[in-house]
């Protein structure tokens, strides 16, 4: 996506609409940057070979969930803790460091984030209505 253009990746159209994803620090891109936890990324050496350099990623680059989105055509997907209307056109990551399915993931991290609770609870901000009113009238000009 390196010519800005949103849900076209190497002049290709979009495979899928959009792609929301819910994990734990393998594919976080963020969401734990302003949360009291110490299990956080948003400083160097983290993003070292990243364009955008730190930005919450717990790797020294792309996560698997970045080269998934680019292979299907999407714009890397915003952090739900950053995203905001437009920007959830094409999907959301809600993975957050520290979280898993059990209450207890993640206590040694000063606050803990089960994805029952953190994951879902996000989710449930947005409704499906609002996703598929954002994804059809974003490719409603597609048909016209």
């Amino acid at each position: 996506m390196g010519d800005g253009e949103v849900g076209v990746s190497g002049g290709r159209r979009a495979l899928v609409p959009a792609m929301f994803v819910f994990g734990d620090s393998l594919i976080d891109n963020g969401n734990n940057n302003d949360l009291p936890s110490f299990a956080k990324a948003n400083y160097f050496p983290y993003g070292i070979d990243f364009k955008a350099g730190p930005t919450g990623r717990f790797s020294n680059g792309y996560t698997m969930v970045d080269t998934i989105a680019e292979l299907l055509g999407l714009p890397l997907l915003p952090a739900f803790s950053e995203a905001s209307g437009e920007q959830m056109r094409y999907g959301v990551n809600y993975a957050s460091a520290a979280a898993g399915i059990l209450d207890n993931t993640g206590r040694n991290f000063v606050s803990f984030f089960s994805f029952l609770f953190l994951h879902i609870a996000n989710f449930s901000l947005i409704s499906f209505k609002d996703i598929y009113i954002v994804i059809y009238l974003a490719h409603l000009t597609e048909f016209i």
